[in-house]
């Protein structure tokens, strides 16, 4: 990515967009996942760490209960109120609210929901190290996401596995 000609953006500049195709929740998930998310990180230059600015409607979740055993994420509450499920506990979140979530076991999984009448509006902040593994301990899976190289269209790739335990190949399959 090339240097960015302003190091600075406002948050209220920065447009929320809708998952795209094959990142939105679909059939059930859909009734309990709704968010919308504006990338700030490569439109400032940043490198290591990743920010977003994540508005979730009321009533739902921007992602699943997960926890991250390479990255650390820090959420800032900007607007709404909410809750944050951490492993077996669950805290009420408000404006100005600055929340850690280490990367670790299931103990660290974590799950903002927006539990007020407006939609929640934060500040993510995150670590960028890949690969990353996610579990989610609720649906007893897992998940690995690696960025690749560029390609020849300049634009880095992504592999992404979801999955469980003990149900993968072995090693020799296939080969």
């Amino acid at each position: 990515m090339d240097t960015p000609t302003h190091p600075v953006v406002n948050i209220a500049d920065v447009e929320l967009l809708p998952r795209p195709p094959g990142f939105a929740p679909t059939g059930a998930a859909a009734e309990r996942y709704d968010a919308k998310v504006g990338f700030i990180g490569p439109r400032i230059g940043a490198k290591q760490l990743g920010y977003n600015i994540t508005a979730i409607s009321p009533g739902k979740r921007a992602f699943p209960f997960h926890n991250h055993l390479a990255n650390e994420e820090m959420f800032f509450v900007l607007a709404g109120t909410g809750e944050i499920r951490i492993g077996d506990r669950t805290f009420p979140i408000t404006p100005g609210d600055v929340i850690a979530c280490p990367a670790g076991g299931k103990d660290t999984a974590h799950q903002i929901v927006n539990t007020g009448p407006d939609e929640l509006r934060y500040l993510a902040v995150s670590t960028r190290v890949s690969p990353e593994i996610a579990e989610y301990p609720d649906a007893g899976s897992f998940g690995v996401l690696a960025e690749r190289p560029s390609g020849s269209d300049g634009q880095p790739g992504m592999l992404m596995f979801i999955g469980r335990e003990g149900e993968g190949l072995g090693y020799w399959e296939n080969t």
